[in-house]
């Protein structure tokens, strides 16, 4: 994935970061595979790509180097706890909201 966003996701499953292809969370497409995936309902602010490479280091690589994941939406992190404590508040961009319809 050379061009990538990385996004943290409030869930109803709990805290996710995410990396992804597509240029802004809600692009429709994006918002097609989110929806199949159970995720109907966030909040995301975006993260720096950079910040996520230096804190997760060659978990990092591994996710952005997994073929058989998706090339344009991959998580990360599941763990909230973890995501919870990597990441500060003043980390987060502006959040975005969603809910489907």
């Amino acid at each position: 994935m050379e061009h990538m966003k990385a996004y943290f996701m409030f869930t109803s499953t709990g805290p996710l970061v995410v990396l992804t292809s597509y240029d802004f969370v809600k692009d429709p497409e994006l918002l097609k595979k989110l929806d199949a995936k159970g995720l109907s309902k966030f909040i995301a602010c975006e993260l720096s790509v950079e910040s996520c490479k230096a804190k997760y280091g060659t978990h990092f690589d591994i996710v952005c180097g997994d073929l058989r994941q998706s090339d344009d939406f991959r998580v990360l992190d599941w763990s909230g706890e973890r995501a919870f404590k990597n990441f500060s508040f003043k980390e987060l961009g502006s959040p975005i909201f969603y809910e489907s319809e």
